[in-house]
């Protein structure tokens, strides 16, 4: 962490370039206390002239590419914490660019050469200039020569030099600060603005080791190989390292040129349909999605597949989490407010000193104004922003999976609104719900997960023989055990440590606890 001097050099500096740039003042004052209120207009007064005819979206650009290229970064992480910076501001950021300068070819030759350790004539046929550069890395085009002979254009990303240490500096004063925040401002700890920063860096330490999203994309691949419209373009292994990563060269227009891609022929309508029902595939069939789904991640190739790319950011769901969802909007969809609030209690995500009655009625007041609305206007993302902003009135801890999924959903339903303006959220998400609805929650699942629990049982009773002394010896002083309890002396103790057996003697005694609990509950089944 950094020092107190460099931490504190660091707050004040952010926080003038903040106020500097209009930030501060851009953000609604209103409901400030009175000393906050007077602070906040001060700093109004104190912005630059051209900050004030800017819209807010472009003072944060402007002030987070003048901090540096880690504040961009710690901008973009926070695009996926809406939970944190509240839904528009995680949207505006989620549009925030890098303004860095490229680094020189000839840098980003020898990083190659370095990380690769073959020359740069023997990867690549010819490796032209920078395409596009970021606070991380910049992408080259180049052309390789296939095994077979043939050429083949591909992209190169190539990792910044000695951006890890300047990362790694920022993030120590990034540390400094959530430690204040959170020790200072009480309020702040619900949000835990240390577990942020400390999230930021291993997310900012994932997507500098290149080979990391070259998995992640290649995992993707696999997953959506049969899926209709929707692909990842192909990771070239040989040319991957840490530092390096080749891809194919994606042909496409980006999505966030509409006018583009409608002059190119292609149904719009239809493209914000298939984005949203890749995504939802993604994370409910899957549990792995990509969680930087902004336009300009996304390509429209000439046959109207969507291709993404920058797999830096990737989320993932347990089962539990997803099963967890689709009872949620499916009891949404049921208006039993009741079952949905009992899920919360349920998979531990309220705690249970608060009533399932009055959560019950919060979400109600949820429920209701969405089932008035016309189809087109009801928005997915909307209801889980505000089932969230519920869930914080009855003290429901952060859960970052769920908030990254409800910030991608925000960002990809926003982009197919923008393919069309009568899209009905609803409409398009319906054959995926309800295909993973069926398969988790329906008549099928149901057998799925006895036959689960029956193999479970059959797996214990295979090791019944193993246990079969301990079983005898438990049996003939189970009544003493019952009446007075387990008791070991503490020279039975220092014998057993003595020998080594401490550890053999509790796997074993809790074996054979188990072993008879599942046979009391298999007699009570069967004859009871």
């Amino acid at each position: 962490m950094a020092s107190p001097v460099a931490g504190t050099i660091a707050l004040v500096r952010a926080a003038f370039i903040l106020v500097r740039e209009g930030v501060v003042s851009a953000l609604p004052g209103d409901e400030l206390p009175p000393m906050a209120r007077l602070a906040h207009r001060f700093a109004g007064l104190i912005a630059r002239r051209s900050a004030k005819r800017r819209a807010r979206s472009e003072r944060l650009s402007t002030a987070l590419n003048r901090l540096g290229p880690s504040y961009v970064k710690l901008g973009q992480f926070l695009a996926t914490r809406p939970d944190i910076v509240g839904t528009e501001i995680a949207l505006e950021l989620s549009y925030l660019q890098d303004k860095v300068p490229p680094f020189p070819r000839e840098v980003a030759i020898a990083e190659i050469e370095l990380t690769l350790g073959r020359r740069i004539d023997d990867l690549f046929t010819e490796f032209g200039e920078i395409v596009g550069a970021a606070s991380i890395a910049q992408v080259h085009r180049a052309r390789i020569r296939t095994r077979d002979g043939e050429e083949r254009q591909v992209a190169v990303k190539v990792i910044r030099p000695g951006v890890r240490l300047a990362f790694r500096r920022e993030l120590d004063a990034f540390a400094f600060i959530a430690k204040v925040l959170e020790r200072v401002v009480k309020s702040s700890r619900r949000l835990r603005p240390v577990a942020v920063v400390e999230t930021l860096a291993q997310s900012t330490r994932i997507e500098m080791d290149l080979r990391l999203e070259a998995a992640a994309s290649s995992e993707m691949a696999d997953n959506v190989a049969e899926d209709p419209g929707f692909r990842v373009p192909t990771i070239d292994w040989e040319r991957t390292g840490r530092d390096v990563l080749t891809m194919e060269w994606v042909d496409g227009i980006k999505m966030n040129d509409v006018a583009a891609v409608a002059a190119a022929g292609h149904d719009l309508p239809a493209l914000g349909v298939n984005l949203v029902q890749s995504f939802l595939r993604h994370s409910m069939r899957d549990g792995f999605f990509h969680a930087d789904m902004h336009p300009g991640n996304l390509f429209v190739s000439p046959d109207g597949t969507i291709v993404a790319v920058d797999l830096g950011i990737v989320g993932r769901l347990s089962a539990d989490s997803r099963r967890f969802l689709a009872e949620i909007l499916y009891g949404f969809i049921q208006r039993d407010y009741k079952r949905v609030a009992e899920i919360h209690f349920e998979a531990g995500y309220v705690p249970r000193s608060k009533d399932v009655l009055s959560f019950a009625q919060a979400l109600r007041a949820i429920g209701e104004p969405i089932h008035g609305q016309p189809a087109e206007t009801i928005s997915m993302a909307h209801l889980l922003t505000l089932l969230f902003e519920v869930t914080e009135l009855f003290d429901m801890q952060t859960r970052p999976e769920l908030v990254l999924l409800q910030k991608t959903m925000v960002v990809v339903e926003g982009v197919a609104r923008s393919y069309d303006p009568r899209f009905n959220m609803w409409v398009a998400a319906e054959p995926v719900v309800s295909e993973y609805i069926l398969g988790e929650i329906g008549p099928a699942a149901k057998l799925r997960d006895a036959r689960e629990g029956l193999e479970a049982v059959l797996r214990l009773a295979k090791r019944l023989p193993d246990l079969a002394s301990g079983l005898e010896v438990l049996a003939k002083n189970l009544p003493d055990l019952v009446e007075n309890g387990i008791h070991i002396g503490d020279d039975d103790l220092l014998q057993l440590a003595k020998e080594g057996k401490a550890a053999i003697l509790v796997g074993r005694t809790a074996q054979i606890i188990g072993a008879l609990a599942l046979v009391v509950i298999a007699w009570q089944l069967t004859f009871g």
